[in-house]
């Protein structure tokens, strides 16, 4: 007698064998279901072991930072004491901010680090500057850095490519970044500006956490200290280096948190591996006394785009459940006589069901096997892209076979869910019903409607009170989703509403709308699906473009962008500025220049030296009672009140101009304005008339102007700036005030030439505004900066590129692969709707139907269900992004008050700008593009003829 548990045993062993023969038998539809199971299988794991092997251990990121040292030391840019975070990222005068006087603590030289150091204490120095390096193109900004690459402490520090390290003087190696935007190779020979002689490159290596940093490495004291005794000895600026040193103390503790406090107290930032291996706890930490710790320790972004990849992770298993449900009830009803001769031969309703759902598992399995296999090779294929596009190399590959193991046991459960409702329909059927073929009648749900309004309702306000919630965004991602979820149960509603659209269609897309009403079973889920993959890439494209808004307003740009600046220094021979000019106009696409002149006050000479003993200067004098007071009390900004100065900073005479030029008198005429985008037809005028054009108002009374020609003025007045009570001549000009729409981009005053010569004033060449016909390339401005270096002039070359917007690869990817996968749900649907109805479309062909019109059918069943999908999802997408930002907003305002609350409000009233920006043209594009594209690929994919149906044996 066989046991009940045989018996469930045998009963499944025949179910998974009845299910792996119809899924071999339907190898289409199978392809199907298994690709909607493994794709996201295949996305997780590569995911998996991507951020596994990018996300460095401490002691991989402390071996890349400092080697084999115990500590790397260095000194504060802050005068006095300070206080640090036990990784040494954050650091600030004891007692904060708040009461610190640097004047207190006079900036001398500072002491050895040796004596902060142990005895018997190994240290290796780590020097390193920016300067500009001859290349083959002209000049590259590059950071030379000296340090002993042979020392054991320096291990694991630089990552030797090819050649060998530098042992001699006059020997360097390179980055491969720099030997790619250089043109130069190992074996080549460099010279930095300025340098004695040139150094010999005798290897490539690369920084694994910057892979993109053009870098010199050469011995200590063979590099930054004989280029700098060269500039000292020709008169040019030298390099201030940024000193760190590497240190290996005695015994097995390393340098303790106590250390690492004597040595704050002497000025020194220290990275210990012992304190970031074992960080003290934060009642320890001086620092968080004196700064709260979420000012400190801010990750907001990191939290925000955990949610979000959270949500569309979610979204994206929800979006599989929804489509592979519809697959298995498509392939339930295709084996409907099947299963019907299962319960005709004494087969019962669990047998039904569990042949259904081995259908899922088999699937299931075959796809998390695939899937994880492929996603690991993908990971490993394209390893080195994915390193290059982080800009940073993995610390080995992190495989996790438990994480992978659960992400693979994702698929078999998706699998079993998305079986489990066409296994309890199936099981329901009667054995007639299923020999017969009859669908019979079935009633449209009238509790999920109501369900789905209340999640919709429920969610939305959950979404809104976690903006409100110290949880923040993962509030907002629960709500989000709940509302997500209640408009996949009001689908079938939607579609039978989209359905009456149908009555003004052409014959094509009415039959294509009235079969997706017709069975909303197969529809309504895969709407839901490429509704749950657009609303990801709205919340994404919504979220990204509302943050680029907030930083383009935060970015403060120097000039127009195209636009650019063309300036010697001080100390430069002004008869070298005409070929300057030359030069400029020849290496970069210039579409408009404007010439510049300087005023010249002093001795003959200071045409080229204005700095000299004995060369003065021109200064615009503001009369007393049009002065900020603010900046004209003795005590400063302290003498008032924060209601004072808050109320006095929205005073006009408190309104700082921006600074974007070191002169801020320049002479020249009409066409300045014209590159710098200043239109004012008044001002144009002014300029053409020989009349001078003031942008501050401050300045200007009556319609006039003063301008102080100082020729002697002390070294005090000219560290406080008060030029004001500095004896001078003054000369009051006529002057027009521009208006206050006028962009100055920090210059104060423009003098037309003749202006300047009825004055009396001496004038010399400076440089040039101009503006760009396209962006110039590295190698265009390595050949102007190499004619800079050839000519031996001083002189700076700026161009306002604009606001770059740094749009992170998560983002990126996330919302490219929910567009695919919008088209791929779309696609999936329209294989599931013709394998659905095929007797139709055989139907159509046998009462002579052209054969274009199944073709035709197809494209317009996908593009339904696509359109249906994108306009919910769009709707859907803004509620997670808006939360996130009202989020962010919330946090940014709590951060603002607790900076005023700590005395910050002395230095700035800047209140918190975190708008919300709907991506209209990507909407319109998902609108437009996307289901257009679907219906031409399904109707491309199609065939247009099929075999006519024959009469089934009686």
């Amino acid at each position: 007698m066989t046991s009940p548990l045989q018996g469930w045993y045998h009963s499944w062993i025949a179910a998974l064998r009845i299910a792996r023969r119809d899924a071999w038998r339907a190898k289409g539809r199978s392809s199907l279901v298994l690709a909607m199971l493994a794709l996201p299988i295949v996305g997780v794991s590569a995911a998996d072991l991507t951020l596994r092997s990018a996300e460095l251990s401490p002691e991989q990121t402390l071996t890349r930072m400092i080697g084999a040292a115990d500590a790397r030391v260095g000194h504060s840019h802050i005068s006095g004491p300070i206080n640090q975070n036990p990784d040494g990222t954050r650091s600030s005068p004891v007692g904060g901010y708040k009461d610190y006087d640097p004047s207190k603590f006079p900036r001398e030289k500072p002491e050895p680090v040796g004596s902060a150091l142990p005895p018997g204490t190994q240290v290796v120095k780590d020097s390193s500057g920016y300067t500009k390096v001859r290349t083959t193109h002209g000049l590259l900004e590059t950071q030379l850095r000296e340090l002993d690459t042979h020392s054991p402490l320096v291990k694991g520090m630089v990552t030797l490519d090819r050649g060998r390290l530098p042992k001699d003087p006059g020997e360097v190696i390179a980055t491969r970044a720099f030997l790619k935007e250089s043109g130069l190779f190992v074996g080549s020979s460099v010279t930095p500006r300025g340098a004695a002689s040139p150094y010999k490159i005798v290897g490539a290596y690369e920084l694994p956490d910057e892979l993109g940093r053009p870098e010199l490495i050469a011995p200590p004291g063979t590099l930054i200290d004989p280029l700098n005794k060269a500039l000292v000895a020709s008169g040019g600026r030298t390099l201030t280096p940024d000193e760190k040193y590497l240190v290996k103390v005695g015994g097995d503790a390393g340098v303790t948190w106590d250390a690492v406090k004597a040595a704050n107290a002497k000025g020194l930032v220290v990275t210990s591996r012992a304190v970031v291996l074992d960080p003290p706890a934060d009642s320890e930490i001086p620092l968080y006394r004196d700064e709260p710790k979420a000012m400190v320790e801010r990750d907001g972004n990191k939290t925000v785009e955990m949610a979000i990849l959270a949500t569309v992770v979610g979204l994206a298993m929800l979006e599989i459940c929804l489509l592979a449900g519809p697959a298995f009830a498509v392939g339930a009803r295709r084996s409907r006589r099947q299963l019907g001769l299962v319960g005709a031969n004494g087969g019962d309703r669990r047998h039904i069901r569990s042949i259904v759902l081995s259908g899922g598992l088999v699937l299931g399995a075959v796809a998390a096997v695939t899937g994880t296999v492929v996603g690991v090779l993908l990971t490993v294929v394209l390893r080195p892209v994915l390193e290059e596009g982080l800009g940073n190399r993995f610390g080995g590959f992190d495989l996790r076979p438990l994480e992978l193991a659960g992400i693979a046991l994702l698929a078999v459960i998706t699998g079993l869910l998305a079986a489990i409702v066409p296994a309890v329909t199936a099981s329901r059927q009667t054995v007639l019903a299923s020999l017969t073929g009859r669908r019979g009648i079935r009633r449209a749900n009238r509790v999920l409607p109501v369900l789905g309004l209340i999640a919709v309702a429920a969610g939305t306000a959950i979404a809104l009170y976690g903006t409100t919630s110290k949880l923040g965004s993962t509030v907002v991602a629960g709500g989000s989703a709940l509302a997500e979820l209640g408009i996949v149960a009001l689908t079938p509603i939607l579609v039978g509403l989209f359905g009456r659209l149908g009555r003004w269609l052409p014959l094509s897309p009415r039959l294509a709308l009235r079969d997706a009403v017709r069975n909303r079973g197969r529809t309504a889920p895969a709407v839901a699906a490429v509704l749950a993959a657009v609303a990801g890439t709205v919340a994404v494209a919504t979220y990204q473009q509302s943050y680029d808004v907030q930083m383009r307003h935060e970015y403060q740009a120097e000039l127009p962008h195209g636009t650019g600046v063309l300036e010697t220094t001080e100390n430069s021979a002004y008869k070298d500025v005409p070929a300057l000019r030359e030069a400029l106009a020849k290496e970069l696409p210039l579409a408009r220049r404007a010439d510049i002149d300087r005023l010249v006050v002093g001795k003959p000479g200071c045409e080229s030296f204005s700095s000299d003993p004995g060369c003065g200067r021109a200064e615009v004098i503001t009369p007393k009672e049009q002065r900020c007071p603010l900046y004209e009390d003795p005590k400063s900004s302290a003498a008032f009140s924060d209601a004072q100065r808050k109320e006095l900073r929205q005073d006009w005479r408190c309104q700082e101009p921006r600074h974007g030029t070191q002169h801020s008198v320049v002479v020249g005429d009409e066409q300045v304005l014209g590159v710098l985008a200043v239109t004012d037809p008044g001002s144009v005028a002014a300029l053409k008339a020989g009349q001078a054009v003031s942008f501050d108002k401050r300045q200007v009374k009556d319609g006039k102007l003063t301008l102080r020609i100082i020729t002697e003025q002390g070294e005090d007045d000219i560290m406080r700036g008060h030029y004001d009570e500095t004896p001078g001549e003054d000369k009051v000009l006529p002057v027009h005030l521009a208006p206050d729409s006028a962009e100055s981009w920090g210059i104060e005053l423009i003098l037309p030439p003749s202006a300047a010569k009825a004055a009396g004033l001496v004038t010399a060449p400076v440089g040039s505004y101009f503006s760009l016909d396209g962006a110039p390339t590295s190698e265009q401005r390595q050949r102007m900066d190499g004619e800079i270096d050839r000519m031996g002039v001083e002189a700076s070359l700026r161009i306002e590129a604009g606001y770059q917007g740094d749009n992170s690869l998560v983002m990126l990817a996330l919302a490219v692969f929910a567009g695919l996968v919008t088209i791929g749900a779309a696609g999936i649907a329209t294989g599931l709707a013709q394998a659905d109805a095929e007797a139709d479309l055989k139907t159509l062909a046998a009462v002579g139907a052209a054969p274009r019109v199944r073709r035709t059918l197809s494209g317009f069943q996908c593009g339904v269900v696509a359109l249906m999908g994108v306009v919910l999802g769009s709707a859907a997408g803004i509620l997670p992004a808006v939360g996130l930002r009202l989020t962010e907003q919330r946090e940014a305002d709590a951060l603002y008050q607790e900076s005023i609350a700590q005395g910050f409000s002395a230095m700035t009233e800047a209140v918190p700008f975190v708008p919300i920006s709907v991506p209209w043209e990507t909407l319109g594009g998902l609108v437009v593009v996307v289901p257009i594209g679907a219906a031409l690929l399904a109707a491309l994919v199609t065939r247009s003829s099929g075999a006519l149906a024959r009469r089934a044996a009686g």
